[in-house]
């Protein structure tokens, strides 16, 4: 036994295999009802696994220019600051908090990179521009072909370029957010909200967020929930719903157009 944990012993008051014997869970609440150091490195190689699980769910974000491996060692160390960040009071699981701030250390850090092609930047800023035109003509999300025949580009291509936007569109979604977050209210993440005002107001966004999910395709709901509730990547969702994997990020990339269409009318006090 370690020095470490003879001191944890000590001051807890419970022997080491009783530590080990506890869920992961029952460890969190007394690392943050004890503060005891001496158990936060045990607690946070428990969730090593979410941190994995994530890091492949995202890979699309960082493939261009990080490996695997890079990215669980970011997503470790946002771990161990969500281990100390964390409230259990404020009614969120610990899965959900930690995994929203190791994906935004992910694309943190793919917005430091800048790796994506330009060409690739110009053609999602003009589908979306294109999807925005049509939707204040038609007063309706315009279709698949609609939007290629605005662009000037065969469906085919427009597909391609859909796909090729995936990642531009998952980082633009949180831009979207931002805009509204001047104030420095964090909309996601429920355990930096501090004020009635302000939970009222990340309340209102999630609660519109979701409207506009159930607005989408059965299809586009499916891929949503998948990737961003279940953690499943791109690969894992074409095996689910037996497509391809690029037209997942067609799906995806669809889906999150409309989300961030359907925000910003919220944001600009147009619905």
């Amino acid at each position: 036994m370690s020095g470490a944990q003879r001191a944890a012993e000590v001051e807890l008051g419970y022997t080491q295999a009783e530590l080990d014997r506890m869920s992961k869970e029952d460890l969190l609440l007394l690392y943050k009802s004890t503060g005891c150091q001496e158990l936060k490195w045990p607690l946070v190689l428990r969730y090593v696994g979410l941190v994995k699980s994530i890091a492949l769910q995202v890979r699309g974000v960082y493939s261009g220019f990080a490996q695997v491996d890079d990215i669980i060692n970011e997503g470790v160390l946002a771990l161990v600051g969500s281990v100390d960040k964390f409230d259990p009071d404020k009614g969120i699981k610990f899965e959900t908090f930690v995994s929203k701030r190791i994906r935004g250390a992910v694309i943190d850090l793919a917005r430091r990179q800048d790796w994506v092609p330009r060409s690739v930047r110009r053609k999602a800023r003009e589908i979306e521009q294109a999807g925005a035109e049509l939707y204040a003509e038609l007063g309706r999300y315009p279709t698949d072909e609609e939007i290629a025949g605005r662009l000037g580009v065969s469906p085919e291509q427009y597909q391609e370029d859909l796909a090729n936007s995936s990642l531009c569109n998952i980082l633009s979604l949180d831009a979207v957010f931002e805009d509204r977050d001047q104030g420095g209210v964090d909309v996601v993440d429920s355990a930096s909200v501090s004020r009635p005002e302000d939970s009222l107001l990340r309340q209102e966004l999630l609660d519109t967020l979701a409207e506009g999910i159930t607005s989408l395709r059965e299809n586009e709901q499916l891929v949503v929930s998948l990737y961003y509730k279940k953690n499943l990547s791109m690969k894992e969702i074409a095996q689910v719903m037996e497509v391809s994997e690029p037209r997942i990020s067609q799906i995806h990339s669809r889906a999150i157009q409309k989300l961030k269409l359907y925000m910003k009318r919220y944001m600009n006090g147009e619905r």
